[in-house]
């Protein structure tokens, strides 16, 4: 069984659309979700959504574990700190930056591990894309903040020297993943220009309406991935 990921901007999308139904017990909490064939659909925000900060990743993934996935692709709605990444493209990562943020499963346990994007995943993930949308990088890294609110200006030039993209999600999912043994690779949507990259002021506006622009491809993306079966 795979499983797809995605933030707020699919809730009112058709993909879920007619799917079973289902909850999923564990020892984080319950997790609602949907599946399709041999697919699983998860809401990370849950419905009613609730802000990044507050998102259960132990749960989510752990749900993951327990009901035999394998591969997990993510769907994460980003800024970008480069001019040459603009709003409107995709970015498959191969790496990241969350150090003031780190779930784990091992609490009470003296265990450690080389944290590392599944490049092989990435990849096939990179593959699908490119036939689906023109404007698509392979790499690059995603620095993950706290939200939920944006960065300020100041924080962006600090940032913009160790990475490519902003999110407020991704890194914790592929912690908790690679503490699993479950394959992770994502998909992110340029959805703005972070604070102050570009002359222009930001506004929630904008990113609301990029985020509806780019939510088409990104259900062709979907799309062919339950097709094509990804491994």
């Amino acid at each position: 069984m795979k499983a797809i990921i995605g933030g707020t901007s699919l809730l009112n999308s058709t993909v879920l659309a007619g799917l079973k139904r289902q909850i999923v017990e564990t020892p984080y909490g319950a997790v609602p979700l949907s599946i399709r064939d041999n697919w699983v659909f998860l809401q990370r925000h849950g419905n009613p959504p609730v802000p990044p900060h507050m998102i259960n990743h132990r749960a989510n993934i752990s749900a993951m574990r327990s009901l035999g996935v394998t591969h997990i692709v993510s769907i994460n709605s980003v800024g970008s700190l480069n001019t040459a990444i603009p709003p409107g493209s995709f970015l498959v990562p191969d790496d990241f930056v969350s150090i003031w943020q780190i779930p784990t499963f091992h609490d009470k346990d003296m265990r450690f591990m080389v944290p590392q994007m599944d490049l092989h995943l990435a990849n096939s993930l990179y593959g699908i894309c490119k036939k689906l949308i023109a404007d698509v990088q392979l790499g690059g890294v995603y620095i993950q903040t706290l939200g939920p609110r944006l960065e300020t200006k100041a924080e962006i030039r600090m940032l913009k020297a160790y990475g490519d993209i902003i999110g407020m999600t991704m890194a914790s999912e592929a912690t908790l993943c690679l503490e699993c043994q479950i394959p992770y690779a994502s998909l992110c949507s340029i959805d703005n220009y972070c604070n102050g990259i570009v002359e222009t002021p930001l506004t929630m506006r904008e990113i609301e309406e990029n985020v509806a622009d780019n939510i088409e491809k990104v259900l062709e993306v979907i799309e062919a991935l339950v097709v094509k079966d990804i491994e």
